[in-house]
């Protein structure tokens, strides 16, 4: 093959290569559209919503049903309210739990709906009343050494040998093939 068409064939690498990664960016930043129709907006209010954002998906039973709208700081109650909305297609009953959800190796959070047993349905502006916060890997951690740090503390117990002539001294290892005592 001559030089051109190496060159040809270089650029055309480069090319679908950086047309991967422009797809794998958008893919990983949320931006690739969602095939949602016409929707209804609900709110849920949560005490910390962690890295949510705006566009981030809203899934039931591992389907994509809607859209986190918008998130806002509520200074009365201080909590964050988010405003999801949801393809019409799907009915959710109003004791429909809204949690949220880390996906993926790079942690992308989403909502999670899960639908209760009420009969009556979500309708455009209702509240979910019933929601679970995002979890915080940070606090977690510092929950899990501080009970482990507590652990220790009642497990320490203080020595009850008073003198010298308490303690009791340890069997030795039999030396008599050259090993050496313990």
């Amino acid at each position: 093959m001559d030089r051109t068409k190496i060159d040809l064939w270089v650029g055309i690498f480069v090319a679908l290569g950086v047309a991967a990664l422009l797809g794998l960016a958008m893919k990983v930043g949320n931006l690739t559209s969602g095939k949602i129709g016409e929707t209804y907006s609900v709110t849920a209010a949560f005490e910390n919503v962690g890295s949510l954002k705006p566009h981030a998906p809203v899934k039931s039973a591992g389907v994509a049903v809607g859209r986190v709208d918008s998130i806002v700081f509520d200074s009365k109650t201080y909590e964050a309210i988010v405003t999801i909305k949801i393809d019409k297609r799907y009915n959710f009953p109003k004791d429909t739990f809204a949690n949220i959800y880390t996906a993926g190796l790079l942690g992308e959070q989403y909502v999670g709906l899960e639908a209760g047993g009420d009969e009556d349905v979500l309708k455009n502006g209702d509240k979910i009343a019933k929601t679970q916060d995002a979890v915080v890997l940070e606090k977690m951690i510092s929950q899990f050494l501080f009970s482990k740090a507590s652990e220790t503390d009642k497990d320490a117990k203080p020595s009850t040998a008073t003198s010298a002539s308490d303690i009791k001294p340890t069997e030795t290892k039999s030396t008599e093939l050259g090993d050496v005592s313990f």
